[in-house]
């Protein structure tokens, strides 16, 4: 075999090479992009979820006051406080815990997620009056009574399971 036919054959097998690398490689990319578009979703709202704990925390210990202006950060009551939390990752919450529990969709206590609301109906008068954030682990975001504030409460078993009327996704 001459020199000319052994550099066409070499030549083929690289261009056949090169082919299948080229198109092997761009299924892998499709395939990777359609992953990511598949969880996307699921690290936004995790990710906002974990901005409005970090951010919520950091009110810690600030004062609780029944109809606290909305946007004002000195002191909240309930719901002033989710709608201030959630407003900061775009998210629009209307102002009182009653119509807050009609945001979203509805969650089993079973299937909360870290970022969704609780409501509860404290005063047992079949009207909620109390909204929560679950911040995983059985552990709840919220404020509540002069003297207490915002804090961090145990959810199973607490008054605020007993009183636990709907839980709501809104991330």
């Amino acid at each position: 075999m001459n020199n000319t036919k052994i550099r066409r054959i070499g030549k083929t097998i690289v261009g056949i090479s090169l082919s299948l690398v080229v198109s092997l490689s761009g299924s892998v990319l499709l395939t990777s992009e359609s992953a990511h578009a598949a969880t996307s979703a699921t690290v936004t709202s995790s990710t906002k979820a974990n901005r409005i704990i970090a951010s919520g925390e950091k009110f810690l210990r600030t004062p609780y006051k029944f109809g606290a202006k909305t946007g004002v950060t000195s002191s909240f009551d309930c719901s002033s406080f989710t709608q201030y939390l959630y407003k900061q990752v775009g998210v629009k919450l209307p102002r009182s815990s009653k119509d807050q529990s009609k945001a979203g969709k509805y969650v089993s206590k079973s299937q909360l997620k870290a970022g969704d609301l609780v409501f509860s109906d404290t005063n047992r008068d079949g009207v909620i009056n109390h909204v929560s954030i679950y911040i995983g682990n059985g552990k709840l975001l919220h404020t509540y009574r002069v003297g207490i504030g915002v804090t961090i409460s145990t959810f199973k078993g607490s008054t605020w399971d007993k009183t636990c009327v709907t839980a709501r996704r809104v991330l």
